[in-house]
């Protein structure tokens, strides 16, 4: 099957996105199926990378280490004949997603969408959340997602929010899955001596972008009751992004300040050896759709403390081995104090079998590829609302200001 995959957000922008369309193609691709992503231009992206079509783009209003592309509609739609697409997956509602919208009515072929985000959580960036209510995300994702064939939801919790956007196209949940590495001990030893922590030192790993929505500023805050309880307690924060400044400052005016460790980005084929060096992932975040650095630390054997959702609770419901849940971000320190009152279960049993295979990258493609085959025996050659609008009149309005065109 040829599968065209649309997206603003790819590598070399670092995100959970970018994380979960790269291990998705991967597994398609040793399927023997072809994945074509198309996606925006970044100075620093692979420009040899094959079966990467990169659309002019420019950094997005207030989040400028994403893209929003302003050209090459029909481009696309020229590219997408020539490699005879089967299939549009759409992996955003905005410049590309309807991009992917025009090529699959114009090639007359099915288009299934994955939900990745929950926008509501991240209106703050445009005019901080001035401009963009709520109620804006809500109609926004449901006519985009009653455009197309099937909607993907990463999580429960994210499909009965869509369900609640009124939006009634078919949806299936099928959590984003990633690889299982091998885990070593040895490694181990030799990167925590390399950062400076000793065998005594309980490390808490906070790893994903440094934004104002992960809530960092709590484990921060908080850090204080964990280490006047547990002195031998190191706060580790990998990555980067718009907040990290702020959070440097802020972790100056803590008493623990000399055990917050800010270590920056590292590439996403290092992640596994900052996992495996820690005791305990933390994230307090409520704004994750899936949350794909949980399962990362599961699959490493890492246990989290994380905020709870149904998603996490399935999961962690295997094993106490798996991790800890707090309600109110107010628990998050006596959650941590109360994991390391029993640390001897830290870190010490592999994930229960089922649950490894139930978060695989393996289970996660086979269940995508079984969508597609599903909706594509089902789908007929249709015009959706979206392109009727823009053959009215509206298509030009749309090509030319949001996206462009490209003869």
């Amino acid at each position: 099957m040829n599968i065209g995959f649309f997206t603003d957000t790819y590598f070399p922008q670092i995100s959970g996105v970018s994380t979960s369309i790269r291990i998705l193609r991967d597994q398609l691709v040793d399927q023997g199926h072809r994945v074509i992503i198309f996606t925006t231009t970044d100075p620093d992206a692979d420009i040899s990378e094959p079966d990467v079509i990169r659309l002019p783009s420019i950094p997005f209003v207030s989040f400028e280490d994403r893209r929003i592309a302003y050209s090459g509609f029909d481009k696309a739609l020229r590219i997408a004949r020539q490699y005879d697409l089967d299939i549009v997956h759409t992996h955003t509602e905005f410049s590309l997603g309807l991009a992917g919208q025009y090529v699959a009515t114009r090639l007359r072929i099915p288009i299934i969408h994955t939900y990745h985000t929950m926008y509501e959580k991240y209106t703050h960036y445009i005019l901080d959340g001035q401009l963009v209510k709520p109620e804006h995300v809500r109609a926004m994702s449901r006519v985009f997602c009653q455009q197309v064939h099937g909607v993907i939801s990463p999580s429960l919790m994210t499909y009965d929010t869509l369900r609640e956007y009124g939006i009634s196209t078919e949806m299936r949940v099928i959590p984003t899955g990633v690889k299982i590495p091998s885990y070593n001990q040895e490694r181990r030893q030799t990167d925590r001596t390399k950062y400076g922590f000793t065998n005594d030192d309980f490390i808490l790993l906070s790893l994903s972008r440094v934004s104002k929505e992960k809530n960092i500023h709590q484990l921060i805050e908080q850090f204080d009751v964990i280490q006047e309880k547990y002195p031998e307690t190191q706060l580790v924060i990998v990555g980067d992004g718009p907040a990290r400044m702020e959070l440097e400052a802020l972790a100056q005016k803590t008493r623990s300040f000399d055990n917050i460790h800010f270590l920056g980005e590292v590439s996403h084929d290092e992640v596994s050896r900052f996992y495996q060096m820690a005791d305990l992932y933390v994230n307090a975040s409520d704004s994750e759709s899936q949350g794909l650095t949980y399962l990362e630390a599961m699959v490493n054997r890492l246990p989290i403390c994380a905020r709870h959702n149904d998603y996490l609770a399935e999961i962690t419901s295997y094993s106490s081995d798996l991790g800890v849940l707090f309600e109110q971000s107010e628990d998050y320190a006596n959650t941590v104090n109360q994991f390391l009152t029993d640390r001897h279960l830290a870190g010490k049993n592999a994930m229960p079998e089922e649950a490894l295979t139930a978060i695989s990258a393996d289970t996660f493609a086979n269940n995508v590829m079984q969508f597609y085959l599903d909706i594509k025996g089902d789908s007929h050659a249709y015009k959706s609302p979206f392109v009727n609008r823009l053959e009215t009149g509206v298509k030009s309005f749309i090509r030319d200001i949001i996206i462009g065109d490209e003869s």
